[in-house]
């Protein structure tokens, strides 16, 4: 009996990882190391806690005990922000969601481990670059070389399609089309494919950059190399910037008081378009926003436009108030309609 209890949670985590989540529910390779990663943490803490070895953990011991012990170790050992600590609660809900309807007999101990609530954060700033903070960055850029010249065009396409860092790095050569409509395709999240536009400065850097190293624009081959000759990453290119963000700073002191991180470059795309006048869902379609309620958040960051409709707007107190006092007239609701 106990053996089999061990072989329930491993099946039922085999079934998950390989049957589940990319068959049935079609998640992104992504998401599933996302889940993958949450499963593991939770694994090893649980077996710290009950000091047994991980392949000595069975379903029974996994409670809601268990698994709120694990975020506030997550928050307070780990240092995540609630925001990370609820993506670590949605891949548990997922996985005793999934592990309820397969087996019944657990239905109860998941449907306690659902109840479990998802922790309010605080919405924080969206930082962005300005116009000059971007040219700035993009000056330190040292174009005499070839990594240079690599960075240069890394990230003025990414400024240009506000892509995610991910879609970046896994754009290939074969998905920009460099004539006329010169665009870029980004397969996003989900595996939605959209089309972005580039500029004509932008095209012509992707032309010198594929003819000087070689690369055939029919080919599906990376398209951003490290210096190992393999597909730049996402801690690549995070580290790309931050090396060009330090010597940027230098010139313009902002940067230096901001938390700028690739994601940033998306969110100063979203903010560019907003400023030159384009509306909010050419900037969704732009972005590969599943909704455009995610795009909105971009017409609150821009302290020149709320300027501008501060300017425009009428004030308030325009109008002579009333002379009429409420001590002067008996009936208050008279007196208040009035006002």
């Amino acid at each position: 009996m106990r053996e089999s209890q061990n072989h329930a949670l491993g099946l039922a985590l085999r079934d998950f990882f390989q049957q589940y989540l990319p068959l049935q529910r079609g998640m992104s390779s992504h998401t599933i190391c996302s889940y993958r990663d949450t499963l593991r943490l939770f694994l090893q803490f649980l077996a710290g806690e009950k000091t047994k070895s991980v392949v000595d953990l069975t379903i029974e011991m996994i409670g809601t005990d268990e698994i709120l012990a694990f975020l506030e170790h997550l928050e307070k050992h780990r240092r995540n922000v609630p925001g990370t600590r609820n993506v670590r609660l949605s891949a548990l809900h997922s996985f005793f969601r999934y592990l309820a309807a397969r087996n019944p007999q657990y239905l109860h101990q998941s449907q306690c481990i659902l109840n479990i609530p998802f922790k309010r954060s605080t919405t924080n700033n969206i930082e962005y670059l300005e116009s000059q903070e971007i040219a700035a960055v993009l000056q330190c850029v040292d174009r005499s070389k070839s990594d240079g010249r690599r960075d240069y065009l890394l990230l003025s396409l990414m400024f240009n399609t506000g892509a995610r860092v991910q879609e970046i790095v896994d754009l290939k050569a074969n998905d920009l089309r460099l004539s006329k409509p010169v665009s870029v395709r980004i397969f996003g999240k989900g595996r939605k494919e959209r089309l972005c536009p580039i500029w004509p400065e932008t095209a012509q850097l992707v032309r010198e950059y594929m003819e000087e190293r070689g690369i055939d624009s029919h080919k599906p081959v990376a398209l951003f190399l490290n210096h190992l000759g393999t597909p730049l990453t996402r801690f690549g290119v995070r580290y790309i910037l931050a090396k060009y963000l330090r010597k940027a700073a230098r010139s313009q002191p902002s940067l230096g008081k901001k938390r700028l991180h690739p994601h940033s470059i998306r969110h100063s795309t979203a903010v560019h378009l907003l400023q030159s006048g384009v509306d909010l869902s050419t900037i969704a379609h732009w972005l590969g926003h599943a909704s455009i309620n995610t795009t909105h958040k971009y017409t609150a960051v821009d302290l020149e436009m709320k300027r501008q409709a501060i300017a425009k707007a009428k004030p308030l107190n325009s109008q002579a108030p009333s002379k009429t006092s409420w001590r002067e007239n008996h009936d208050i609701l008279a007196w208040l309609e009035s006002l």
